[in-house]
């Protein structure tokens, strides 16, 4: 709702002509302003994420870390907003942007044909081909297809997760059901200990998780995805648009800089090339 700082005319001291010229074309466009104006007159974009995502979003000593925070600190800088972030299980996530609960969401997501037709994606921040994370100790898997008849598991609601069902379903023999967890870290905790034999997800978050604990984890090569990438979601819409462009060429600032290669050597040991445009999904 438009908020006057002054009080209006009474409408008994409005003719016809009046009223018209009350409700001015600078005001119509006050009130029909897209997401990126209502943005930066709020002073701030609120973004909804999921903190069980490391190395993107997770907590650290009780406050949010991770790749996400520090590249929209940037993003932020350049559209001249705060970022106010909202922390939700992840199916909740879509559903919330689809309700207009916030601006966007910074998860970020694997961009995928069936998510691409309903939701715009910004320009990619990562590779997200999908890998298998074991316990080091475990020698019994060696390649990918060392998992055919064993108990396994995956983050639910995912695009990982629908990619690791299809690879299952291409083994020999029988394997039980993957078991679907909340979180990644739920997966993660069950893994070491040993409840399941291995966790897929994207190869930037389990290399990082391997790293963190390297008597622990180790990452099962090679990837069995497809080559995907990740992006942030925002709403198919005319009002979404302006923002989504914006955060685009932040992004694109950034990629050609260097500073968003030097985000991603941070926080996964290594950069990725990746596309100045959204390309045609492969999964």
């Amino acid at each position: 709702m438009t908020q006057f700082t002054r009080r209006a005319p009474t409408r008994r001291a409005l003719g016809a002509g009046a009223l018209g010229a009350a409700l001015s074309l600078p005001a119509l466009r006050r009130a029909s302003a897209n997401n990126l104006e209502k943005a930066q007159r709020a002073g701030e974009l609120l973004i909804a994420t999921e903190l069980h995502f490391a190395p993107f979003d997770f907590t650290e000593g009780g406050r949010q870390v991770g790749m996400n925070v520090e590249l929209f600190e940037h993003v932020g800088r350049d559209l001249n907003v705060r970022i106010r972030w909202q922390d939700l299980p992840w199916p909740a996530v879509l559903p919330g942007l689809e309700a207009g609960r916030y601006d966007m969401v910074g998860g970020p997501a694997t961009i995928t044909r069936a998510r691409a037709e309903r939701y715009r994606f910004t320009v990619p921040v990562a590779e997200a081909t999908v890998a298998l994370l074991k316990r080091a100790n475990d020698a019994s898997i060696t390649k990918p297809e060392d998992i055919a008849g064993k108990q396994l598991g995956c983050a639910t609601a995912t695009a990982q997760l629908a990619q690791f069902q299809a690879f299952v379903a291409t083994l020999p023999g029988t394997t039980p059901p993957i078991r679907e967890y909340q979180s990644f870290s739920e997966a993660y905790a069950d893994l070491a200990a040993g409840r399941i034999v291995g966790v897929a997800n994207s190869l930037p978050n389990i290399a990082y998780v391997a790293q963190q604990r390297r008597n622990v984890f180790a990452v099962v090569q090679p990837p069995f995805g497809q080559k995907s990438y990740f992006g942030y979601i925002g709403r198919k819409d005319a009002d979404s648009a302006p923002l989504l462009d914006a955060i685009d060429a932040s992004i694109l600032k950034m990629r050609g800089d260097g500073r968003l290669a030097a985000l991603q050597t941070k926080w996964f040991g290594q950069s990725f090339e990746t596309p100045d445009h959204v390309p045609p999904p492969t999964v």
